[in-house]
Parts: C-alpha cells; sequence; structure tokens
C-alpha cells in the first residue's frame, strides 16, 4: 500500500506542476462569476444533498460497530470500528486542513469577479485577499472520507472492498466536479483530499493491524482459568 500511496502522491504533485487548476476554471466561470454557482442541482442535491448523505453514512457505519447489517456482518467489532473511525479522522483531517488553509475560492479572486488574487496553496502564509479556508475541498471528502473502508474490508470480503472504494472514489469526484463546475474549488483541492482520504485510511489499517495482536493478548490474559475436568 506504501507504494500505492506514493503513486498516488506523484499523481496530485504532477497535476499541481502541470498548473492547470485555472484554466479548467475557466470552463466554468468569467469575470462575471460562475452561472451554475447558485443551481439548484448543484446546490440542494450534489451539495446539501450529498453532505447529508455522507453524515448518515457516518451515523450507519458508527451504529454498525455493533449492530451490524449486510457486509458489515462478515468483520469483527474492531475492524467495523475500523471503518467508522477511518471515516471520522478523514472529515477531521481534511476539516483542520481547510481551517489553516489561507487559500480562497475559485469564485472569490478578481479573475472571477471576485476580489482575491490567485495563489498556490502552497504559498503557506501569504494571504490572497479572499476569505481563505478553501484547501482541501471538504464537501469532496463526504465521499472520499469512506476510502478506509477498503482496509477494513479487503481481507474478508474482498470483492465488496472493491466495490466499495470505486464507490467512494466516484462519490468523491462527483461531489468535487459540483463544486469545481460552482467556483467552490479547483480541481488540486479535490484530489488533494482524496489522497488525503487515502493516506488516513491506510494509516487507520497499519495502527489497527499493529493493535489487534496486542488487543488479542491482552483479552487472553484477562480470561478466567478455565477449571479442571
Amino acid at each position: 500500500m506504501f507504494l500505492w500511496t506514493l503513486c498516488l502522491l506523484a499523481a496530485v504533485v504532477a497535476w499541481d506542476l502541470g498548473g492547470q487548476d485555472v484554466p479548467l476554471a475557466r470552463l466554468f466561470g468569467s469575470d462575471t462569476g460562475f452561472p451554475m454557482r447558485d443551481h439548484w442541482f448543484f446546490v440542494q442535491v450534489l451539495h446539501e444533498g450529498g453532505r447529508r448523505l455522507g453524515w448518515l453514512l457516518v451515523l450507519l457505519l458508527a451504529l454498525g460497530v455493533w449492530w451490524p447489517q449486510g457486509v458489515l456482518r462478515r468483520l469483527d467489532a474492531g475492524e467495523r470500528l475500523q471503518m467508522a473511525l477511518s471515516a471520522l479522522l478523514a472529515l477531521a483531517a481534511v476539516s483542520i486542513g481547510k481551517n489553516l488553509s489561507t487559500t480562497s475560492c475559485p469564485w472569490d479572486l478578481a479573475e472571477f469577479g471576485g476580489v482575491a488574487r490567485y495563489a498556490s496553496h502552497w504559498a503557506l502564509g501569504v494571504i490572497d485577499g479572499g476569505g481563505g479556508r478553501c484547501f482541501p475541498a471538504g464537501h469532496a471528502s463526504a465521499g472520499f472520507a469512506f476510502v478506509g473502508g477498503y482496509f477494513a474490508l479487503r481481507h474478508k470480503a474482498p470483492i465488496a472492498a472493491r466495490w466499495w472504494l470505486a464507490g467512494a472514489v466516484l462519490a468523491g469526484l462527483a461531489l468535487g466536479g459540483a463544486q469545481q463546475v460552482r467556483g467552490a474549488h479547483f480541481m488540486s483541492h479535490t484530489l488533494w483530499t482524496g489522497w488525503l482520504c487515502w493516506t488516513v485510511g491506510w494509516l487507520c489499517d497499519l495502527a489497527a493491524s499493529a493493535l489487534r495482536p496486542r488487543l488479542a493478548a491482552l483479552s487472553l490474559a484477562n480470561d478466567p482459568p478455565q477449571a479442571a475436568s
């Protein structure tokens, strides 16, 4: 998984180096703004609806730790807890990144009718004159946050794991793409969110794999001795 994580990182960095964020944004916006910014489908369905659906799935995963349904029944309680925690930690990581970021959204830029000047999200500490807090893409994390479920599922339910991963990636790209059309994010924001959520899921899996034998040993040590027959 380290190699996959490194390859994904290289792909995202390559997009950054290619400088395609602004040219892609120009396909959907102009100096008068982004025409689809307030379109009901992108706002009510893909933005609000996607966010609510994401939190509903987090709640179902949390409840599934104790009351598993469907494919979750194939996992033990620790693996189900891993699925829920990896999603929550991915959401938290993206949210923390956004709150620390000085990068503004495309619709804040003067080129698209705003007041800010463009500055790369790697220009740390540079104030671009906009509202900031736009990197990475928070809304895309409502889909990407669940890629961690792949790691929990892959040993006992490999087919379900692949479908789960595909669903999370497609959801993240769809939600990120919707925000791209509205002018809320650049493509790099979405791609970095995807990589960050993947990495959090992988690190959660490494931690769970390291802790599982220790917890099992502790459980055996605390078991009462069996009475001699």
